[in-house]
């Protein structure tokens, strides 16, 4: 279960004036993903043609074995130094 200030976080990065850079958005849906999902459970990876689906399958299946506490942790240092650079 994710704490209240992950929720306050996932929020606040969604109301940023600008768009973070693709890796940092990246970055942000494995963190996400693996801190409420936990291990990405689908072993097949998308086909090439689908390189948006492809690349966010990659940014979570990197964390895979992360515990969900530490992807939390990171995902919120994350979007605090997003807010810090794109505020």
């Amino acid at each position: 279960m994710v704490s209240q200030l992950f929720e306050e976080k996932a929020k606040q990065v969604n109301e940023l004036p600008t768009q973070p850079a693709q890796a940092e958005m990246l970055e942000l849906y494995g963190l996400y993903k693996q801190a409420t999902v936990g291990d990405n459970t689908n072993p097949s990876r998308p086909g090439i043609f689908a390189l948006k689906d492809r690349a966010k399958w990659d940014a979570w299946e990197k964390l895979k074995g992360k515990p969900s506490e530490e992807a939390e942790k990171e995902y919120i240092e994350l979007v605090d130094s997003l807010i810090a650079k794109y505020n």
